[in-house]
């Protein structure tokens, strides 16, 4: 039987998000194969959107303006409310978040403050704590509760889980994006002119303030860690492997000098990539 034209479009349009998250980012692409049907689809639905929000931000045309890129980040966000209201957006990511953001309960009060954290970033270079906090919510932790809601959505009682799982997957958005943070030091710097980490300045980085920082990374990884086996059985797998191959990242750059930090980003070679996961997977499903 052939599908309807709208089934078509829609199909057409989950397969274009699992496109850009397949070239884009590949440790992600990874683990969220580890994912069951339909929560696999939803949530490279987000990350889709994710990704075409933070390279309007952080890949200008040539020769663009930032009045350009705040023209295009306004638009995108208005693309999503429409298609929010309406189930459909020309734009074919649009509309596959929107298809899991009506199936699942995301609403603005997510979309809306991530939206505000990618625009800080066209309009400010430093951040004292309290800024930080809010762009680190807008950028992170609330796609991780964007996720928290496709994990939960055909579970009972999905808003008493994502209650009692919130904070944990607010700290597990919080530690991948300041380990990025770290990893990124010198090309945020010197590319991008932005300092994220509160007080940081690159040329200032020594063993002692690496510490600190990895200190709260790896207290928001361990609170992360407490909430994982309560998620659903067809998720666990998939935040395991992540959260493993962030808490990696962790400790190799604990081993990494401030100079080296400074000037290569650390990654997690692909064999010891592949024997984390496999690691991670072997204690999800228990």
């Amino acid at each position: 039987m052939n599908p309807e034209p709208y089934e078509l479009y829609d199909t057409v349009a989950e397969g274009a998000a699992a496109l850009v998250i397949k070239r884009y980012s590949t440790s992600f692409s990874l683990a969220s194969r580890l994912l069951a049907e339909p929560v696999r689809t939803r949530v490279c639905n987000i990350y889709a959107l994710v990704r075409v929000a933070d390279e309007i931000v952080d890949a200008p045309r040539p020769h663009g303006e930032r009045a350009q890129q705040e023209r295009l980040l306004d638009s995108l966000q208005s693309e999503v409310h429409d298609a929010l209201r309406t189930g459909h957006s020309a734009n074919l990511v649009v509309h596959a978040f929107a298809r899991t953001a009506r199936a699942c309960g995301i609403g603005t009060e997510l979309i809306d403050p991530f939206f505000a954290s990618m625009r800080t970033d066209l309009v400010r270079t430093e951040h004292d704590r309290a800024s930080f906090e809010t762009y680190v919510y807008g950028s992170a932790e609330v796609v991780g509760l964007m996720c928290l809601r496709a994990f939960l959505v055909d579970q009972p009682d999905p808003q008493g889980r994502y209650d009692e799982l919130a904070d944990g997957a607010r700290r597990l958005g919080a530690a991948f994006q300041k380990v990025n943070f770290l990893r990124d030091l010198g090309d945020d710097n010197d590319d991008l002119g932005r300092s994220y980490l509160p007080g940081l300045h690159p040329d200032r980085f020594d063993v002692t303030v690496r510490d600190e920082l990895l200190d709260d990374i790896e207290a928001d990884l361990a609170a992360a860690a407490a909430v994982i086996p309560r998620l659903p059985a067809g998720s666990r797998r998939a935040v395991a492997a992540a959260h493993a191959l962030f808490a990696e990242l962790a400790r190799r750059l604990r081993a990494t000098s401030p100079e080296e930090i400074r000037a290569h980003r650390v990654r997690v070679p692909a064999r010891t990539k592949a024997r984390v996961v496999a690691r991670a997977v072997a204690v999800g499903v228990s």
